[in-house]
């Protein structure tokens, strides 16, 4: 148990600085109002900082519906990130990494 309560706050850390750093980073400005690989780039980004907000300020818990969301999402990371360049790849690998992070929480399985 100590083991994986030490792993929840290597990851806690890990999402909170990737978080900070997202906080600081401005949105790809050619990217507003875009789509890339069918995919809406803003909403995109909203959508995956709205549940890893919610993932931190849980204590590193989401409701499945959340998890669930975010499952949907990493794989339209993974298709766009290969279709942007520097900021714009930056930006939204940072996202793919937090949401990662946060899939792989223990505890964080959906219910089912």
């Amino acid at each position: 148990m100590i083991g994986v309560l030490f792993r929840m706050t290597d990851r806690m850390a890990a999402v909170t600085e990737l978080w900070e750093e997202h906080m600081q980073a401005a949105f790809p400005g050619r990217l507003r109002g875009a789509d890339v690989a069918g995919v809406e780039m803003v909403m995109l980004d909203a959508g995956v900082a709205g549940c890893v907000s919610t993932w931190l300020r849980k204590g590193g818990n989401i409701d499945d519906q959340r998890w669930d969301y975010l499952a949907t999402r990493e794989q339209q990371l993974i298709r766009v990130i290969p279709e942007l360049d520097g900021h714009e790849a930056a930006y939204y690998q940072r996202l793919l990494d937090m949401t990662i992070l946060v899939l792989d929480s223990p505890g964080d399985r959906p219910s089912g």
